[in-house]
């Protein structure tokens, strides 16, 4: 069944309402999108920029530290004449500078200070200045060397964990955290000769502050990189000073100077990258920003959020608005339908009194006057036809009432059997049967046994008609007989036999009456003689006649009760049955009929 008037109205409804709707919402939802993507990437720039800023202010701060000692002369006299031309002056001179130094910042973890006169290292840690020690491989720390061989006078060594310079330092395990490490030359400015090297070891607390003012924990990422790619902040610890391998980072490297994100997708991160290079002192340090979609698109997914509920309430008020609306327009229409199934069940009677004044209450209308007219005609055409038949019926059982026969035959029957007469009575008793079965009224459908039993009477009276000049043979098959058939239609065909088929035969006639389950579901009776047979064109009419109803005068009175039983099996079985007839080779006709196993159950109730 397709989708009723009801279904179609609340869909169409729903679309209307829904399609507009669920549009709006995504345009919405892409533009916000767009501008709120656009308006982050350029608000966080901005951010980053300003925390770089601030990020290298601070470290030309530190850095700038070293520049102090050019500016103390007795300080610089030690480091050109060394530390042993006066011994507890100069040490003095040593430990006033590194305390001065060490106390500018709270930051400062430790300070070495190397004076090559003398190849002499001092250091702080902890405000604890060292005693003066000798350092005599001073060039094969690895930031040193590299110091004499460039023009600058500093390098910033990527976080590391703490480490005592010259082992005169003694820092205890528990202490040992990760540090930033400047190492600065001290040159005989303007001579440029190597005086010595200073070290400042400052721990992270500083750039995690100002770093962590840039990003939310937690949702957002922020990275600082130097030129080699070693992480100098990260909001996870284990990955600082390590060096960054990930891929987007290498595409941020390859970005063109001026863009300022990337859109990034894999299996660890899925949003905006923000990125920003460092300038000057720290050339090509890179400072990065990674922004989840999901935090990028709150305030859009938060506005759908609004609008779908909006949506939603409006829909539920749209939804009870088409329900209300396709009930109020279907419910007559159901009605209607309803009692057209009444009327195709045979019950001419409408159940309603109106179905409003609209055109579905005007075909209501229209509908019960059908109905009355309908069953007006029944009442007046064909319950008069009934009538009559039943009329006639009774008139020709009237003038020969059955009682009568019957007693008639057992009176003669009984006088037979008195003068010793064995056939008659066996002829009258055959008579008899075929007689009370044709004129029992009462029942249409009976056991194909009774139809059986009746066509064997017919044929015994036959059989004495013809005597030796005919013969008849049946098989029946025992699950046959107790199908259920309709009546009379075995003996019409046989009676045609008689009459078309053995007028003009001078040999031996016989009849083969096969009843068999064809299949599961389907029986087959062949009703055969050896008459003379119609011809291919006598045939044809026949054929005709039976299943077109095209009559011709001469084919008439043989097919009308042929065309009587096909008729009769379409209506019982519901255009389930067949019949046919053909001509056989060696001479006569076979009439098969074929009729489901099962008889219609309302045909039986029947």
């Amino acid at each position: 069944m397709g989708w009723g008037i009801r279904k179609k109205l609340i869909i169409f409804l729903m679309l209307v309402t829904v399609l507009p709707f669920g549009t709006a919402i995504t345009v919405t939802y892409f533009y916000t999108t767009k501008s709120l993507n656009e308006q982050s990437v350029s608000t966080n720039h901005d951010l980053i920029l300003k925390g770089k800023e601030e990020i290298t202010v601070y470290l030309n701060d530190v850095a700038q530290m070293s520049s102090v000692p050019y500016r103390y002369t007795p300080f610089m006299n030690v480091m050109r004449n060394g530390v042993s031309s006066d011994l507890a002056v100069n040490q003095e001179e040593v430990r006033r500078v590194l305390a001065y130094l060490f106390n500018t910042r709270p930051e400062i973890e430790q300070m070495h200070l190397y004076i090559h006169e003398g190849k002499e290292s001092y250091t702080n840690y902890h405000s604890r200045i060292s005693g003066r020690a000798s350092y005599e491989n001073i060039f094969s720390h690895p930031y040193y060397g590299v110091l004499t061989a460039i023009e600058g006078y500093s390098l910033i060594e990527p976080p590391h964990e703490i480490y005592s310079y010259n082992n005169i330092s003694v820092i205890p395990n528990s202490q040992k955290l990760n540090v930033l490490s400047f190492h600065n030359v001290i040159r005989d400015v303007p001579l440029a000769d190597v005086l010595g090297f200073l070290s400042i070891d400052i721990n992270l607390s500083r750039i995690s502050a100002i770093s962590e003012r840039l990003y939310t924990k937690d949702v957002e990422d922020l990275y600082i990189m130097n030129e080699k790619g070693m992480i100098i902040y990260s909001p996870n610890e284990k990955e600082i000073g390590k060096e960054n391998k990930e891929k987007w980072f290498e595409q941020v490297r390859k970005e063109p100077k001026g863009k300022k994100s990337i859109e990034w997708k894999d299996k660890q991160f899925t949003g905006v990258i923000v990125h920003e290079k460092f300038t000057d002192s720290f050339k090509d340090w890179s400072i990065v920003k990674r922004i989840p979609y999901d935090v990028l698109y709150q305030g859009a997914r938060e506005t759908v959020i609004i609008n779908i509920l909006i949506g939603l309430a409006t829909l539920l008020f749209a939804l009870l608005g088409t329900m209300f609306v396709s009930f109020k327009l279907t419910a007559p229409i159901k009605v209607l339908i309803d009692n057209m199934k009444k009327v195709e069940k045979g019950e001419l009677k409408a159940d309603f009194e109106s179905l409003g004044t609209d055109e579905i209450g005007m075909l209501g209308r229209h509908f019960k006057r059908m109905i009355a007219k309908i069953d007006e005609l029944i009442e007046s055409e064909y319950k008069l036809e009934i009538e009559n038949k039943a009329s006639q019926l009774r008139v020709l059982q009237s003038q020969i009432n059955p009682h009568f026969l019957y007693n008639a035959f057992q009176s003669i029957g009984t006088l037979a059997l008195k003068l010793n007469a064995v056939p008659v009575y066996s002829l009258l008793t055959s008579l008899s049967t075929i007689m009370r079965y044709s004129m029992n009224m009462k029942d249409d459908i009976v056991p194909f046994t009774s139809e059986l039993n009746h066509l064997k009477s017919y044929l015994l009276l036959q059989k004495h008609r013809f005597e030796e000049q005919f013969e008849f043979e049946l098989y029946i098959e025992e699950e046959v007989k107790a199908i259920f058939v309709p009546k009379m239609i075995l003996q019409p065909v046989v009676e045609n036999c008689f009459k078309h088929g053995f007028d003009q035969h001078i040999e031996k006639a016989w009849i083969k009456i096969e009843a068999f389950l064809e299949n599961d579901t389907m029986v087959k009776i062949n009703i055969k003689d050896n008459g003379t047979g119609p011809s291919d064109d006598h045939l044809e009419k026949i054929r005709l006649e039976l299943f077109h109803g095209i009559s011709k005068t001469d084919t008439q009175r043989e097919a009308i009760g042929l065309k009587n039983i096909y008729d009769r099996l379409q209506i019982y079985y519901h255009n389930q049955a067949n019949l046919s007839v053909n001509r056989n080779k060696e001479g006569g006709c076979t009439v098969t009929i074929q009729i489901p196993k099962v008889m219609p159950k309302e045909v039986e109730q029947s």
